[in-house]
């Protein structure tokens, strides 16, 4: 298989596996978009790359023995592990640090750039060239990011992390995507990358000394949610999903992921809701509608036109 769905690797997928990999992918968006809030307020009672060391480290020993039963090689593919293992802690440690001293709504925003990083890195690194479907929802999105979040303010060291997350983030949906699509096990990949970040970061910890207690109990309930949903079930769902989805409609699901925190904070955190935030959400909304038009229409209108 290729990354490039031109070639031929989405034939013979149904639709109702289309489908599904489809809401798995809302789901991880959703899931991610919860966690904003929530790991901000935590950041008072635990050091940030404690709370990726314990959140990760939870997730793979709990992934373990569902790989010891089905008999799965751990090392299997592990040069493939690594990478990702490497990309998407150099994604959660800057962003986690980050939110120390940025906004929620900044952090989400400037994660969200990761939209515009996905079709340049497949141009520069995968020599795939986007078509003009694609730049278009690209643009689309980060405007509708950008009317969502408000945009920046005050840019400060928590921004210039957040941004460093925004471009690991995307190569993390580009090289998952080429692996996967390659025959690389899903679950094998999410479990080395559960352990190896983990492992990761408590060196992190011991090289600089930070404290790898908690300033309050229930923290430890607020890292195990963390580790059993946005990290073990929906990285596994968005390995399992990246099979049959192309790299750039991933992102643009993705990019909905400030949508779900505003949905959250207007339904159970009890905010009002906010008009512009809303049609910042349609117009991402909106990327995912054009994103998916079928090409040949594209090749019409540019035959129309030349």
């Amino acid at each position: 298989m290729t990354l490039n769905a031109d070639n031929g690797w989405m034939t013979g997928i149904t639709k109702g596996k289309k489908l599904l990999a489809d809401v798995g992918l809302f789901y991880s968006a959703a899931i991610w978009g919860s966690t904003f809030f929530i790991v901000k307020g935590a950041l008072d009672n635990i050091d940030p790359v404690m709370m990726v060391a314990y959140r990760f480290l939870i997730a793979g020993v709990v992934l373990l023995p569902f790989l010891f039963y089905t008999k799965r090689n751990f090392f299997q593919n592990f040069k493939q592990g690594l990478v990702l293992s490497v990309i998407l802690w150099l994604l959660y440690i800057p962003q986690t640090i980050g939110l120390e001293y940025t906004t929620a709504s900044n952090s989400g925003f400037i994660t969200g750039l990761f939209v515009l990083f996905v079709p340049i890195f497949q141009l520069t690194i995968f020599r795939r060239k986007p078509n003009l479907l694609e730049v278009i929802a690209a643009c689309v999105s980060l405007g509708g990011l950008w009317i969502l979040t408000g945009g920046l303010y005050d840019v400060n060291i928590g921004d210039i992390l957040t941004l460093l997350a925004a471009v690991t983030y995307a190569l993390h949906v580009l090289f998952s995507d080429k692996y996967i699509k390659s025959g690389a096990d899903p679950f094998i990949l999410s479990c080395q990358q559960f352990i190896f970040i983990g492992v990761f970061s408590l060196i992190t910890g011991l090289v600089f000394d930070l404290p790898f207690t908690t300033g309050n109990l229930s923290v430890w309930w607020i890292i195990l949610f963390l580790a059993l949903f946005p990290t073990l079930s929906a990285f596994i769902i968005q390995l399992l999903a990246q099979k049959i989805t192309a790299p750039l409609k991933v992102s643009l699901i993705f990019a909905l992921e400030p949508v779900f925190a505003a949905v959250f904070a207007w339904t159970l955190g009890g905010e009002t809701p906010i008009l512009h935030r809303a049609l910042g959400g349609l117009l991402i909304f909106l990327a995912l509608i054009i994103s998916g038009l079928p090409r040949q229409k594209l090749t019409k209108i540019r035959r129309t036109h030349g």
